[in-house]
């Protein structure tokens, strides 16, 4: 799967290719490939940065296309990749504190932060922003430690901001309005199976192209020291690319043996393809079921059978494009998705009987449906006379009312089914 997003101006990519090294693995242009069209946005931050931000990157990829939409006439096309990178030239849903960006050597507080527990982090964010703490698990590290570093930077709580961001004229909740009016998206899409084979055809030809030469390199040059101080982050940074981590045992064992590498190529595929639902998910959720008017029309192209190429991908794709430089209607419609005004909150919920904190009301519903939960409810009730059942119940404070709300013990009673879940 692949988004193309039509703005106007030059070619962009995304997050793991803007660093030095791992070329194959984030699959990176050839030399051949960008002869014929100039990328920008990739290999210019040290493998050894491991702060470098969404920010960083939003900031340097909208001077880059505010540039080529003044000076040249042609398309900038914006191609991912990471599709909250892309979110984040969309529209303006990031927040810039002002803080120093992981190329000047700047003191990261987030990562700092993130070195807590959770639960500890969780509690100090409830301290100065419980509207915040409210929408977000405490698991959830990361986004706990940026909201706390907001709070510590600007004295302001990070819900606050964001309540102000959702106000501004063309915002809704998830963010605040489109900043590119004339923005449209192109979701290249194929069905399970032909995507499935092709993921993993491509693994094989990563191999071919030299993939376990350059991570043995990768390794002793940027990771072999941090193995052996036991301070290894893959998590952070290029460190965190898929193909990397899944090498580890391969990589650090003193002597490898053929099952290792199998297991690394085997956990390689596994988790190509389990990104690729993450981001067909993300397309849904966040592009197609956005609320609010604000949001670029998205055009879907089968890339199922890729023999097909100009018939269903490039012809139809230039004629919209074509249809849109002159202000009429494409002959291909865009995609419509039912009920996309209904947006999950992110309320808190806590499950007493499984000992759970859940985050979102689609994801509370599915929890109820789930087997692991009515195995606890069926578990209960045996153990338990009928007039001293526990009442599993649900503390619910959304982000719009901070109201509460019971959840009802009936709900375990209904069939498990899979329920969709709206980020």
């Amino acid at each position: 799967m692949a988004l193309i997003t039509f703005c106007v101006s030059v070619v962009l990519l995304h997050s793991l290719q803007v660093y030095h090294g791992l070329d194959i693995i984030t699959n990176k242009v050839t030399a051949e490939e960008g002869v014929q069209c100039r990328h920008h946005m990739m290999s210019f931050v040290d493998p050894l940065v491991t702060s470098y931000t969404v920010v960083d990157f939003r900031n340097k990829a909208l001077a880059l296309i505010s540039f080529h939409r003044d000076s040249l006439p042609i398309s900038t096309f914006i191609v991912g990749g990471t599709n909250y990178y892309i979110e984040s030239l969309l529209w303006k849903v990031l927040l810039d504190t002002g803080s120093g960006d992981g190329e000047d050597g700047a003191p990261n507080r987030k990562l700092e932060l993130e070195k807590l527990g959770g639960a500890e982090l969780h509690k100090r964010l409830a301290e100065v922003d419980p509207k915040m703490a409210a929408m977000l698990h405490p698991n959830d590290k990361r986004k706990i430690a940026r909201s706390l570093q907001i709070h510590e930077e600007t004295g302001i709580p990070h819900s606050h901001w964001l309540e102000q961001q959702r106000g501004e004229e063309g915002g809704d909740g998830l963010g605040g309005p489109l900043r590119y009016p004339d923005a449209c998206i192109f979701w290249l899409h194929a069905n399970v199976e032909a995507l499935h084979k092709r993921l993993d055809a491509r693994v094989d030809e990563m191999l071919s192209a030299g993939l376990i030469e350059e991570l043995r390199d990768f390794h002793v040059r940027y990771n072999q020291q941090k193995v052996q101080n036991n301070s290894q982050d893959y998590q952070h940074g290029i460190f965190q690319s898929i193909g990397f981590k899944e090498f580890h045992d391969y990589l650090t064992v003193p002597e490898c043996t053929s099952f290792i590498l199998c297991a690394g190529i085997d956990a390689l595929k596994i988790a190509t393809k389990r990104y690729a639902r993450k981001q067909n998910k993300w397309v849904r959720n966040r592009f197609l079921k956005r609320p609010g008017d604000g949001v670029p029309a998205v055009y879907g192209l089968d890339v199922t059978d890729v023999s097909r190429w100009e018939e269903t991908v490039l012809n139809p794709a230039l004629q919209i494009l074509d249809s849109l430089s002159k202000g009429d209607e494409p002959a291909i419609a865009p995609i419509r998705v039912g009920g996309a005004e209904q947006r999950n909150k992110r309320s808190r919920h806590t499950c007493d009987m499984c000992d759970k904190v859940i985050i979102g009301d689609l994801e509370w519903m599915a929890h109820l449906k789930s087997k692991k939960h009515n195995y606890h409810v069926r578990k209960k009730r045996r153990s338990d006379p009928p007039c001293d059942q526990s009442q599993h119940t649900s503390t619910v404070e959304t982000e719009d009312s901070g109201e509460t709300s019971q959840g009802s013990p009936q709900d375990t009673r209904t069939p498990h089914k899979e329920v969709p879940v709206t980020l």
